[in-house]
């Protein structure tokens, strides 16, 4: 048979605060807790366990010392609540244990979602949002409880939020089924949020957009989201934003793209056009000469970046644009300018391509 004033490292003498230090010292050390997957500190727990439920019981402990034995003793009830719990009685808060009510939680995050203008997007805009969220109930301050009347602490708990009962020596605490680990019950609800203490509601806030965003911009709006549980704080609101495609203008990261037609003599002559932009118009000058396809870059006419300064370029790509109905004097003299011109092809080109076919051939 076990000497368990040996286990526990005391004298037969030993006083209970005795046995109680030499205990906790010993649980802490071999405790399977700490020790996961370790049969030999398991076996030296149950040991300990076995000990103490015999040597911190007086009657136990006398009828242990009379015979000698261990014979009618109860052993315990072994460890499967875990070590916070087990050590709760002797350890108090630093094992969490104490009295504990349901934890404050921060309340969850929200998401809204906002479509703009290009345009907006550019110069920045302040929007004003509508969402529904929780808040705190008006009529009863969020305490649930009819106006006059307040929370009273629980009784099944003692306002602790927590029930405990004994298993052997280990001391087991629950959630009180009660309160809900709240502490306190509510006997007269208020009539607004029926005891919950909040109530669905639409707010309304002013989101400022800055110039720069795009496609896929998340902006966070701090302390604006669902509420916080048992006090805890509030969750935040993230504003997705969506710009709208453009007609005419496209955007490539800070740059903006855009196609413009410019009439065949213009093109072949030189001249001036008049180019929007997304701050208002711009004079574009033509050189004589200039082909289908040719870009032009009006720089700082793009887009801002977000939390700097400048921005992009525009960036304007000419096309030709042939006329689809001429009158007969514009069909003559076209005619004209195609026997003077060479049958409406560059001479510079069939140069080059009578090049490559000679090589070709050879």
């Amino acid at each position: 048979m076990s000497d368990y004033y040996k286990i526990l490292g005391v004298d037969r003498n030993a006083s209970d605060d005795e046995i109680k230090k030499a205990f906790r010292k010993l649980a802490m050390k071999h405790h399977p807790d700490r020790h996961a997957g370790d049969k030999d500190k398991e076996e030296k727990f149950k040991e300990i366990n076995e000990a103490y439920s015999c040597l911190s019981d007086p009657g136990k402990r006398a009828n242990y010392d009379r015979f000698g034995s261990a014979e009618g003793i109860g052993a315990g009830a072994g460890f499967g609540g875990g070590f916070g719990d087990v050590f709760e009685e002797f350890f108090g808060d630093f094992f969490g244990g104490g009295q504990r009510r349901s934890r404050a939680a921060r309340g969850a995050d929200l998401r809204y979602d906002i479509e703009i203008s290009l345009f907006e997007a550019a110069t920045g805009i302040d929007k004003e949002i509508t969402v529904p969220r929780w808040e705190n109930c008006s009529t009863c301050g969020g305490s649930g409880a009819k106006p006059g009347t307040s929370p009273e602490t629980c009784k099944t708990c003692n306002g602790s939020g927590q029930v405990r009962f004994q298993q052997g020596f280990f001391s087991v605490a629950k959630t009180c089924g009660q309160c809900g680990g709240q502490g306190t019950v509510i006997k007269d609800r208020c009539s607004d949020c029926h005891g919950e203490g909040k109530v669905r509601k639409e707010r309304t806030l002013s989101v400022k957009v800055p110039p720069g965003v795009d496609i896929g911009t998340r902006l966070r709006m701090n302390g604006e989201g669902e509420l916080g549980t048992y006090n805890g704080p509030p969750g935040d609101l993230y504003i997705f934003i969506n710009v709208k495609s453009h007609p005419f203008f496209h955007r490539d990261g800070k740059d903006i793209l855009c196609a413009v037609p410019v009439g065949f003599t213009t093109a072949a002559l030189g001249g001036e056009i008049e180019i929007p932009t997304l701050d208002d118009k711009e004079k574009l000058k033509i050189p004589a000469g200039t082909q289908s396809g040719h870009e032009f870059r009006l720089k700082g006419k793009g887009m801002p970046v977000i939390g700097r300064r400048g921005k992009g370029d525009q960036i304007v790509k000419i096309y030709i644009d042939v006329p689809k109905k001429l009158s007969s004097e514009q069909k003559e003299l076209l005619k004209e300018f195609e026997n003077i011109s060479g049958n409406g092809t560059s001479k510079s080109f069939m140069d080059k391509f009578k090049e490559m076919f000679s090589a070709a051939e050879k």
